[in-house]
């Protein structure tokens, strides 16, 4: 369980795609010191803006943050370079992995390091450290990451982002197709990782019911704004909100306040 010391704050937050397209509409959200906390929403609700617009990566993707304020560790980080936020400790593993396919698993992993340099001897203590939340990954260190599975291009994301040294890691969608059970693997490393080293998480994430059961705190985005928030285990054991947001039933939507108007169309992208 997280502490209740801040770490990062998003106040009234709202961003835009090509100057014209509004995803984020007064997004507020906070991430505890030593806390994972849970992004959830269908495709489209503003998940991944989100991440982008904490890391500083959404320029890079032709959309900027337009209004409210990011708040890192006390500092505001709203208009902060990606690089500037990796040195700080925000690193974020994006949609789909990104792993360099020709470089080898260790290879990628030392890209993480990059940013924050190191002597060898340091790095290869490093190195193992990684391994050993990821064994999987230690047989394959010479194995180009194109030809390995997809969990195992998950991990070796994880890891690689693990070596920037992190305060809190924005981790988007980390379940996309993959196997259950590989999923499972990979949300209990997660869990591990936050527990032992005090690695805080932000997780966007379609797979709600996994989510819930390892986060700390939840949001629920839909068409780029809050519409529910709380404890992960107590939103897990509402019927509403399991009903309409995972499925699992028919349930009329839960009961919303933070919308002052009628709903606006989604967002064309996440």
């Amino acid at each position: 369980m997280g502490s209740s010391v801040k770490l990062l704050a998003l106040t009234d937050v709202a961003a835009v795609y090509d100057h014209i397209i509004v995803a984020l509409r007064g997004v507020t959200l906070e991430v505890g010191q030593g806390s994972v906390v849970a992004l959830l929403g269908a495709n489209g609700a503003g998940k991944s803006t989100t991440l982008k617009g904490i890391a500083g990566l959404l320029e890079a993707d032709g959309g900027a943050v337009t209004a409210g304020r990011i708040v890192f560790d006390g500092e505001d980080i709203t208009r902060s370079p990606a690089r500037t936020l990796v040195r700080r400790g925000v690193v974020q593993v994006l949609e789909g992995r990104h792993c360099f396919p020709h470089l080898s698993v260790e290879e990628n992993l030392l890209t993480g390091a990059l940013s924050r340099g190191g002597a060898r001897p340091h790095l290869r203590r490093e190195l193992d450290r990684i391994y050993g939340y990821f064994p999987r990954l230690t047989k394959l260190r010479r194995q180009a990451s194109g030809f390995i599975s997809g969990g195992e291009q998950q991990m070796l994301a994880i890891g690689r982002a693990l070596l920037a040294k992190p305060r809190l890691v924005l981790l988007d969608e980390p379940s996309m197709g993959l196997a259950p059970q590989i999923v499972e693997e990979i949300f209990r490393i997660v869990k591990t990782l936050n527990r032992e080293e005090g690695v805080s998480f932000l997780l966007a994430e379609q797979n709600a019911d996994m989510a819930l059961r390892h986060a700390d705190q939840a949001y629920v985005l839909e068409n780029g704004r809050v519409a529910l928030e709380g404890q992960a285990a107590e939103l897990a054991t509402r019927a509403d909100v399991r009903a309409f947001y995972l499925g699992l039933g028919r349930h009329e939507p839960p009961a919303r306040t933070d919308l002052p108007g009628p709903a606006l169309a989604a967002p064309p992208r996440s």
